[in-house]
């Protein structure tokens, strides 16, 4: 089987709608190439779920990008990202950015101190891959790690802000408070819609670290080094499937991504 060429599309996936950060960067970074984006509405949240069915649900999905002849994989989800890679890249038999390596480097170049928190799914927690990531950078960094699992439930909801989600933020994060942490990884593409109550319970002098923009940039250089770049200039398309509930989706998405979300088609699974 041949590979995609450069006019193929970027496939980008998550459990739900927090990928949609990644696909933003992605957009704004190369607005000339096609994204194909799929919401695992029907599994969400991933974080709560075993390594086996994290890796089976990936993998799914991976195989329906792939068959939408994509030309390389952004894995916009972190908690995929630290438990599927090898399975992802089995699945989609081509090139696969996730997003922990990216946030770590970009945590590691603001923090002053080297006093890093991560904030995450319980899945993402556990698997220690940040603390990984960021030991293998060098530099002697100190890594304090929170899991928040009410965190996608409250943005898939769309309650980004209000006491309800003050509330739960504040109680989550007074752990990394105490251990004065100079920077936070925000390590779920859901948890930037909450960047504003994140702030506030942190302080102003810890610098939130959003990996959407690193990733965007990492799979420029990725597509750039492979040669698989559409010439600057052209208007990418944008698809949007999800495995249940699209139009619940589509609601929710023209409200993070904007107005250019006109169509969800539905792709349901049984991984």
């Amino acid at each position: 089987m041949s590979r995609p060429g450069a006019a193929a599309p970027i496939g980008v996936f998550d459990s739900g709608l927090g990928g949609l950060t990644v696909l933003r960067a992605l957009a704004r970074r190369m607005p000339e190439e096609s994204l194909i984006y799929f919401g695992d509405t029907a599994h969400v949240p991933y974080g709560s779920k075993s390594p086996e069915a994290i890796a089976r649900f990936s993998a799914e999905v991976a195989r329906f990008l792939a068959g939408r002849g994509i030309k390389l994989l952004v894995v916009a989800c972190n908690t995929s990202s630290a438990w599927a890679l090898p399975a992802l890249r089995r699945a989609a038999r081509v090139p696969v950015v996730g997003v922990i390596a990216p946030g770590a480097r970009a945590a590691r170049a603001v923090s002053r101190r080297g006093r890093i928190g991560v904030i995450g799914t319980e899945a993402t927690v556990r698997s220690g891959a940040y603390p990984r990531a960021l030991r293998a950078l060098g530099g002697g960094v100190r890594v304090v790690s929170r899991a928040c699992p009410m965190l996608v439930p409250l943005v898939e909801e769309g309650w980004w802000d209000g006491p309800v989600a003050e509330a739960v933020v504040r109680r989550y994060l007074a752990p990394l408070r105490r251990s004065r942490v100079d920077a936070v990884i925000l390590g779920c593409t859901h948890y930037p819609y909450l960047k504003p109550v994140i702030a506030r319970a942190l302080g102003p002098r810890v610098r939130l670290v959003d990996s959407a923009a690193e990733t965007a940039a990492e799979t420029e250089r990725v597509l750039d080094r492979l040669r698989l770049r559409v010439p600057r200039g052209r208007r990418g398309r944008r698809e949007f499937y999800a495995s249940d509930s699209p139009e619940r989706f589509r609601r929710l998405a023209r409200r993070m991504f904007g107005r250019g979300v006109t169509r969800v088609r539905l792709h349901p699974f049984d991984a």
